[in-house]
């Protein structure tokens, strides 16, 4: 007889988009409903550069929060080719930055502030290897000439390789994989304890052919784009494993209906309504959910050093409905991964 419920330690969410203003408000209730602490993307518009900028979005962050609702936001630094390490170094001490994030210029969403060249941030780089304060990537080369489902592996080869060599004591989390190579990648450098990846749902549930199912299905389009069944394969296997590099992190990214289903609509899979129910799904169909707390609660603050959560959460074999949509503000709602679909599991909160 399958398990027909699963309590674990309250996880935390170690990649996810909040955005600002209305959509923040709309989408963070889903986040703090299910996890304790989420690394916040600092990809807004201006981007969050400097600790000021941290300090002032987590001030809205947390006017956000629902009443009674316990969560806590760790902010992350946006690197651009005029990053002040001073500054950097100063929110990392003082906590205000948990970490900073490298997006290739034009990379993904809200990325045209990002590094154009990693060599102008190198000094930037050396202060973050001696503090230890952990560099985040959205790993991908942005040259148009390869192919967009080779731009995880090439940037592998071609940029993170060499980065570690550059920085031997530097902190390094490669988000969202996608594929076998990242897999294997971070595998190779584990022993070092200064590799780690997040894995979203997502990417454990869908292929690329999923995409285009039917026809096109805008809301399955993300960065990292989803990618071969053999890659999704290699991911499962890697969440599954128990081993301390691979950790959750959701990567939800809230576009309105109208951003995605455009001409040229925005990359993003908006999660967070579902996501330990997402989770969960994987892991039961790879009969491995006696794992899922490892990856979802343990793996993670291990990485970050920081404390394991002490309150517990529960998941149940019973079906539940992914909401249709989310309003945010009259005319503009947000759609989420499986709206509308029968889920296999459901979140039943804290006990």
């Amino acid at each position: 007889m399958p398990n027909e419920r699963l309590v674990i330690r309250r996880p935390d969410d170690w990649h996810v988009h909040l955005r600002d203003g209305a959509m923040l408000k709309a989408v963070l209730p889903f986040t703090a409903r299910q996890f304790g602490r989420a690394i916040v993307m600092p990809n807004l518009k201006p981007p969050v550069a400097t600790a000021a900028d941290a300090v002032a979005y987590r001030e809205r962050i947390l006017a956000a929060l629902p009443d009674g609702v316990s969560f806590t936001p760790l902010m992350t630094a946006y690197l651009t080719d005029g990053t002040d390490a001073d500054d950097l170094a100063q929110g990392f001490k003082d906590g205000v930055f948990a970490a900073a994030k490298l997006y290739p210029a034009n990379a993904t969403t809200n990325s045209a502030h990002g590094v154009t060249d990693i060599a102008r941030i190198a000094p930037v780089l050396e202060r973050m290897a001696d503090i230890g304060m952990p560099l985040l990537i959205h790993g991908e080369v942005t040259d148009q000439s390869v192919d967009i489902f080779d731009r995880e592996a090439v940037f592998i080869d071609t940029i993170l390789a060499s980065l570690l060599e550059r920085h031997p004591t530097l902190r390094v989390v490669l988000e969202h994989v996608t594929t076998a190579d990242a897999v294997q990648f971070v595998r190779a450098h584990a022993a070092s304890g200064r590799i780690g990846a997040t894995i979203t749902a997502h990417h454990l549930l869908i292929n690329r052919s999923h995409i285009f199912q039917g026809g096109i299905r805008p809301h399955l389009y993300c960065l990292p784009i989803a990618k071969r069944e053999t890659h999704r394969v290699a991911l499962v296997e890697a969440a599954i494993s128990g081993e301390g590099p691979f950790f959750l992190g959701t990567d939800t990214a809230p576009h309105t209906v109208t951003a995605k289903e455009a001409a040229c609509g925005c990359a993003g899979c908006f999660t967070a309504a579902n996501a330990l129910e997402l989770y969960a799904e994987a892991f039961d169909e790879a009969g491995a959910l006696d794992r899922l707390e490892a990856f979802a609660s343990m793996n993670g603050p291990r990485f970050y050093n920081l404390p394991v959560s002490e309150e517990r959460v529960a998941l149940e074999r019973r079906p539940s409905v992914a909401p249709d949509v989310i309003l945010v503000s009259e005319g503009d709602a947000v759609l989420p991964f499986r709206s509308g679909e029968t889920l296999r599991w459901s979140f039943a909160g804290t006990v």
